[in-house]
C-alpha cells in the first residue's frame, strides 16, 4: 500500500472483529515505531503488546466509560516512555513527543497490515499499570486498542458512535493549520 493510500485509510474505529494478530505482525509494526526520528537517536519509547486473552479479559475493566467497544480488541499496545530516556532542551520535553512520532509510524503499518489501530486516553492508568507490570517511573502514554474492521458495526456501537464510524470527521481546513512565514490567529 502507497503512503497516501495508508495515510486516507488510517481511521480510529470503534468497530472492531476478533483477528489472530501474529507475532510477525507485532515485530513488522515495533520495526516500523523503531525507524521513527528521536532526538540524539534516544529511542525513548516501550509497547507492551497484549495478545493473550487472559491477560485481555484483564484489560476490560480499565477502559473508561463511553470505550466499552475496546472490550473486542484482538490486541492491546500500551505505550510507554521515560523523561530521563530522551532530551530536555530549554524546558521542551522530547520523550512524548519522539514516543508520539513512533506511535504514529506504529499505527500506519498497522493499517497497512489491515488493522485498526485506535488511540485511547480513556482508561485506568494504575489499573493498566498493575496488569501490565509497568514500573512507576514510565509514563503510560497511551492505550492503542487494535482490531480488524467490523462488517457490521451497527450491532457493535450506539447511535451517536455510528456517525463517526461511517464517514471521517471532519477534518480542519489547511488553512487554520498551515501558517506561512509568521504566526497567525486569522
Amino acid at each position: 500500500m502507497d503512503l497516501e493510500k495508508v495515510l486516507k485509510t488510517r481511521r480510529s474505529l470503534r468497530a472492531l472483529e476478533q483477528v489472530s494478530v501474529s507475532v510477525s505482525d507485532v515485530e513488522e509494526m515495533v520495526r516500523a515505531a523503531s525507524l521513527a526520528p528521536s532526538c540524539f537517536n534516544n529511542q525513548p519509547w516501550r509497547f507492551v503488546f497484549v495478545r493473550d486473552q487472559a491477560r485481555l479479559e484483564a484489560l476490560k475493566q480499565v477502559f473508561s466509560k463511553g470505550n466499552e467497544w475496546a472490550h473486542h480488541a484482538s490486541l492491546v499496545i500500551a505505550v510507554c516512555a521515560r523523561k530521563k530516556d530522551d532530551c530536555v532542551v530549554k524546558g521542551r520535553e522530547y520523550y512524548l513527543f519522539d514516543t508520539g512520532m513512533a506511535t504514529a509510524l506504529l499505527m500506519l503499518k498497522a493499517t497497512e497490515l489491515g488493522l485498526v489501530a485506535h488511540a485511547i486516553a480513556g482508561f485506568k492508568t494504575d489499573l493498566v499499570r498493575e496488569i501490565l507490570e509497568i514500573p512507576q517511573d514510565q509514563m503510560l502514554v497511551t492505550l492503542l486498542i487494535c482490531g480488524q474492521r467490523a462488517k457490521n458495526p451497527e450491532d457493535l456501537l450506539n447511535a451517536s458512535q455510528l456517525v463517526s464510524e461511517r464517514e471521517r470527521p471532519e477534518r480542519h481546513p489547511l488553512k487554520k493549520i498551515m501558517l506561512l512565514e509568521r504566526y497567525s490567529e486569522e
